[in-house]
C-alpha cells in the first residue's frame, strides 16, 4: 500500500522528516518497505526557465530551423529552434545548458551547447513532451502568460515534491488502509513520543454539507441484508465530466494511481483518504429509479467495466436496477453503468458489504480491486456517510452540479460497537513489564477506543468497528504494545525454561540429513504451495471424497489442498525447461493431505477425518552431467535415480534386501517402473512419467520420477543396528556364471535365491552383463552374474569354493530352469 507524505500532512502537523515517519512507522506495526521522494513531474524541471523569443529569422541552411535569441532573464541567448509554431513575442519554456529533460516517454538527455548546421544554439524551447507534462508534441509549448523572463518553470508549473511511502499492510491491519488510518496511529505515536504536543487527526470538514433540491428521486432496497448491512448512496445533477484539477492528479500520480476523469479520480481520492470505496452510477441509465441489493440467479451473464462477460454463481452480491445488474457490489461496476464523457447525473453509492460475501466472488471470478481489497477484509461501517458527504462536496467543487436528492441509509441491522474487559495483570503478564495505568489510557484513547468504565484492576473498553482485529485482551496488548514501542521493553536479566524431550527419531535431523546428502550429490531442493489447482485431480487417479477443498480459495489455482507433490514438481520442471535449464535434478520434502472415509478411524494426533503423510518426491530429467571435454553427456535413465534412492535409503540405514520388487506399467504418474514394499508397506517408487503428463506440462524431454513414503522410513530407521567392524585380513574370491534363463526371470530372484543358499560365505551379486539373440530363442535371455566369496578367518580353499559355487549353481538350475553356459 502506498501512501503519499504530503496527503499525510493535510491531516497532521508533521514536522519530523519522512526517515523519521517511516521509522515510527514501522516501530508501530506499519513495516515500511520503500521510501522514494517524488516529484510531480520527473526532475523538477530543475534548469528550465520562462523565457521570451525576441528574434526569430529563417536558418540559412535548413529550410525546417529557426534561429531565435531569446531572453532567460539573466541573459539573451542564441536557441536554434525546429518547431514550427515558434515566433517573435512568445512567451516560451527553455532548457538552459546543463539542465537534464525527461520526456513523457521515458527517456533523459542533457541540454548541451552546440552548432546545428553552422548556427550556435544554446538551449532548447520545449514542446509539452519534451518536458513530461504530457504526450504533446504539435509543436512548442506557447505560454498566455505576464510571467517574468528567467521564473523557473518549477514555480510556474507548480511542481510539488513528495515521498511515497510503502507499507507492508498485514491482512488484519484493514484499519490502515488509508491516509486517515495511518495518520491515525501515526499521531498515536506523536503523543506518546512528545506528550506535551497531544497531537490529534484532522478530518476533512463536511460541516457546509447541505441538499440543494430535491429534483432526482431514488429508491434503495436492501433484499440481502446479510450481505449488505449498509447501503447509502445520493444523487448529484448537473455535473460536468472532465480532467481532473492537478493538485488531484499529483495526489493520485503519486500513489501509483492513473487519473481518468474528474468523478472517477474523486472517488478514488476518498477512497485512499477514508478507507471507504465509493462507486457512482450514471443516473439516468439507473431503469426505474431503484437500486436493488440482491443476489442475481446463477449463470446470469454480467459484462464488466473491463469488457469481460463472466457467469454469475448465485451467491454474488449484486447492485440492480429493475431490469438488470449494474454492479457487482464491492468488486467492480458494469459496462453500461459507470460514468463517460456524457454523463449530467449521478447516483453516488457508499455501502459496507459482508466481508465474506465479497471475497467469495472476488475469489472466484479473480477479480481483485481496490474496493475488494477492503470490502472483504472489513470496511468501516461508520465511515459509510462521511466518506459520501465528502466526496459529494468534492464533486460540487470540482465537476459542479447540485445534490439533488436526500441521502438515502438503509442500515436495518446497524453495527454496533463491541466491548471487551480489560484487566491490566493481562497485560503485565503479557508484556512482562508493568507499563503506567495513564500511559495505557492515553495509548487508547489515542487510538479512539473508548473507555467506557475503568477500575483500579481493570478498563471497560468500547471497541470501535474499524478495529476489525482486536476482539479480545490480547488484541488489546498488542495495540498498546504497538504504540508503546516492542523496543522499549526490556530484556529480562534472568530467563525461565523448562526441559523439553525431543523425541526419537529426530525427524528434522533426519530430513536434513538427507536434504544434505541430496544437495551433496547435485540436486536442488524446492519448495511447492500445498494449496494447488482443483483441474490437477479431475481424473481416475484420485478419489473424489478424499480430496480436501479449501471453502474460500484465494484463486481457482489454489482451491484444494495438495495429494501429491507430483504436480508442483512438473510445474518447476516446466518453469526452469522454458527459460532453458534443461538438465535438472530437484527433490521436494512436503506433506500431503487426504480426507478420510468416515468409517476409517482418524489418527488420534491429527483432526478427525484427516491425514497428513510426509513424502519426498526427487525429479530427474536431460543430461546426467555437465557437457565436459573429457567426458561424454548421456541422458539421464531410470536406473540412474533408482541408484540416487538407494543410495539415499542405504544411508538412512533401511534395509533394502527385506523389501518386496514389483514393475510397474503404466499405473499412476509412470509410463513403466519399480514399486518397492516393505511389511505390505509402498515404501517407494520409480519409473518414467508417462508422457501423457510431460504432454500436459509441455514437457518436451524424459523425466523420471520417484516418490519415497517418508514417515515409513522414519519408522524403519532404527530396525537394524549399524555394526561396525574391522577390515577383513583375508581376501576375497570371485567367480563367475553364465546362465541361461526365461526372459520373465529377474536379476533379484537370481540374488534371494543365492544369498538364501549360502548365507556364510556370499558378500555380493552382480549383474555385469545381459545378452539376447534370436537364435537363442525369443523367450531366453543370458545373464553374466559374479558371485564374491570371503571368509573372515581364513583364506578360502578351492574346494571350499567349488563347494558353494555347486550349491548355488544347483539351487539355480532347481528353483529357475537356469542353464549354466
Amino acid at each position: 500500500m502506498k501512501i503519499s507524505f504530503n496527503w499525510l500532512k493535510d491531516y497532521l502537523n508533521i514536522e519530523e522528516s519522512p526517515e523519521k515517519v517511516a521509522e515510527w512507522l514501522t516501530d508501530c506495526g506499519l513495516e515500511v518497505e520503500g521510501l522514494e521522494k517524488t516529484e510531480s513531474i520527473k526532475g523538477s524541471l530543475k534548469g528550465v526557465v520562462i523565457g521570451e523569443v525576441l528574434t526569430c529569422e529563417k536558418h540559412p541552411d535548413a529550410d525546417r530551423l529557426s534561429l531565435t535569441t531569446v531572453d532567460i532573464g539573466t541573459e539573451v541567448v542564441p536557441v536554434v529552434c525546429g518547431a514550427p509554431n515558434v515566433a517573435r513575442g512568445q512567451k516560451v519554456v527553455v532548457a538552459t545548458v546543463g539542465s537534464t529533460l525527461h520526456t513523457h516517454s521515458g527517456e533523459s538527455f542533457e541540454i548541451k551547447k552546440a552548432k546545428i548546421r553552422g548556427q550556435v544554439s544554446e538551449g532548447m524551447i520545449c514542446a509539452e513532451d519534451e518536458l513530461g507534462i504530457s504526450d504533446n508534441h504539435d509543436g512548442i509549448m506557447v505560454l498566455d502568460t505576464d510571467a517574468k523572463p528567467g521564473t523557473p518553470a518549477a514555480d510556474f508549473f507548480k511542481v510539488e515534491t513528495d515521498y511515497c511511502i510503502e507499507i507492508g499492510l498485514t491482512p488484519n491491519r484493514i484499519d490502515a488502509a488509508s491516509h486517515l488510518g495511518v495518520a491515525r496511529d501515526l499521531a498515536a505515536v506523536i503523543s506518546h513520543l512528545q506528550p506535551g504536543k497531544n497531537v490529534r487527526v484532522q478530518k476533512p470538514d463536511i460541516s457546509h454539507f447541505k441538499i440543494d433540491d430535491t429534483s432526482s428521486p431514488i429508491e434503495i432496497i436492501i433484499e440481502d441484508p446479510e450481505a449488505c448491512p449498509r447501503y447509502a448512496g445520493l444523487c448529484i445533477s448537473g455535473v460536468t465530466v472532465q480532467e481532473s484539477p492537478d493538485w488531484l492528479k499529483n495526489r493520485l500520480k503519486i500513489i501509483g494511481l492513473k487519473p481518468i476523469n474528474n468523478l472517477v479520480d474523486i472517488t478514488n481520492f476518498v477512497l485512499h483518504e477514508t478507507g471507504q470505496p465509493l462507486h457512482a452510477f450514471d443516473y439516468d441509465k439507473v431503469t426505474g429509479k431503484k437500486v436493488i441489493v440482491k443476489k442475481s440467479p446463477k449463470d446470469t451473464p454480467f459484462v464488466t467495466l473491463d469488457e469481460e462477460e463472466i457467469k454469475l454463481t448465485g451467491n454474488d452480491l449484486m447492485i440492480c436496477n429493475t431490469e438488470e445488474p449494474m454492479c457487482m457490489g464491492g468488486i467492480l461496476g458494469g459496462i453500461d453503468s459507470g460514468v463517460t464523457g456524457n454523463t449530467r447525473n449521478i447516483f453516488l453509492e457508499s455501502a459496507y458489504f459482508n466481508p465474506a460475501t465479497i471475497r467469495r466472488s472476488s475469489k472466484h471470478h479473480a477479480i481483485n480491486t481496490d474496493a475488494s481489497f477492503r470490502f472483504e477484509r472489513g470496511a468501516d461501517p461508520q465511515m459509510t456517510i462521511f466518506a459520501l458527504k465528502r466526496a459529494a462536496l468534492l464533486i460540487k467543487e470540482i465537476a459542479g452540479g447540485k445534490i439533488s436528492s436526500e441521502v438515502l441509509d438503509e442500515y436495518p441491522a446497524p453495527v454496533s460497537p463491541w466491548q471487551i474487559d480489560f484487566r491490566y495483570e493481562t497485560a503485565d503478564r503479557l508484556i512482562g513489564k508493568v507499563i503506567a495505568r495513564d500511559v495505557i489510557k492515553n495509548i487508547l484513547t489515542s487510538l479512539e477506543i473508548v473507555i467506557k468504565r475503568e477500575t483500579e484492576e481493570a478498563l471497560l473498553l468500547e471497541i470501535p468497528p474499524f478495529k476489525v482485529d482486536v476482539t479480545r485482551q490480547a488484541d488489546v496488548v498488542e495495540e498498546i504494545l504497538r504504540i508503546y514501542g516492542y523496543n522499549n521493553v526490556e530484556v529480562p536479566e534472568r530467563l525461565h525454561s523448562s526441559i523439553v524431550s525431543t523425541p526419537r527419531p529426530d525427524k528434522e535431523r533426519i530430513q536434513n540429513i538427507a536434504s544434505d546428502m541430496l544437495s551433496s550429490r547435485g540436486f536442488a531442493e524446492i519448495m511447492n504451495n500445498s494449496l494447488t489447482k482443483a483441474s490437477y485431480y479431475n481424473n481416475d487417479l484420485f478419489d473424489e471424497k478424499s480430496i480436501v477443498r479449501i471453502l474460500n480459495p484465494l484463486s481457482q489455482d489454489l482451491g484444494v489442498m495438495r495429494q501429491t507433490l507430483f504436480f508442483g514438481g512438473m510445474e518447476t520442471l516446466a518453469w526452469n525447461q522454458n527459460r532453458r535449464v534443461h538438465d535438472l535434478k530437484i527433490f521436494e520434502f512436503g506433506n500431503i493431505y487426504i480426507r478420510e472415509a468416515e468409517k476409517e478411524k482418524p489418527r488420534p494426533d491429527k483432526l478427525p477425518g484427516y491425514r497428513e503423510q510426509r513424502v519426498l518426491d526427487i525429479f530427474m530429467s536431460g543430461q546426467l552431467q555437465p557437457e565436459s571435454w573429457n567426458q561424454p553427456q548421456r541422458p539421464v535413465t531410470l536406473f540412474d535415480l533408482k541408484a540416487e534412492a538407494m543410495h539415499l535409503l542405504k544411508r538412512m540405514n533401511i534395509a533394502m534386501e527385506d523389501a518386496s520388487l514389483k514393475e510397474i506399467h503404466s499405473e499412476g504418474f509412470l509410463e513403466t517402473g519399480l514399486r518397492y514394499t516393505m511389511n505390505g508397506k509402498v515404501l517407494f517408487e520409480v519409473g518414467e512419467v508417462a508422457r501423457k503428463f510431460c504432454k500436459s506440462f509441455d514437457i518436451k524431454q524424459d523425466v523420471f520420477y520417484a516418490t519415497i513414503n517418508w514417515e515409513l522410513v522414519l519408522k524403519l530407521l532404527d530396525r537394524k543396528p549399524i555394526v561396525f567392524s574391522e577390515i577383513p585380513r583375508f581376501p576375497e574370491v570371485r567367480r563367475d556364471l553364465a546362465l541361461l534363463l526365461a526372459k520373465d526371470v529377474r536379476f533379484e530372484d537370481i540374488d534371494a535365491l543365492a544369498r538364501r543358499t549360502e548365507r556364510k560365505l556370499l558378500r555380493n551379486v552382480r549383474l555385469f552383463d545381459i545378452y539376447t539373440d534370436e537364435k537363442m530363442g525369443s523367450d531366453v535371455k543370458s545373464y553374466a552374474v559374479s558371485f564374491t566369496l570371503q571368509d573372515e578367518t581364513k583364506t578360502l580353499t578351492d574346494k571350499e569354493i567349488d563347494g558353494v559355487m555347486g550349491k548355488i549353481t544347483a539351487t539355480l538350475q532347481k528353483e529357475l530352469n537356469a542353464v549354466v553356459r
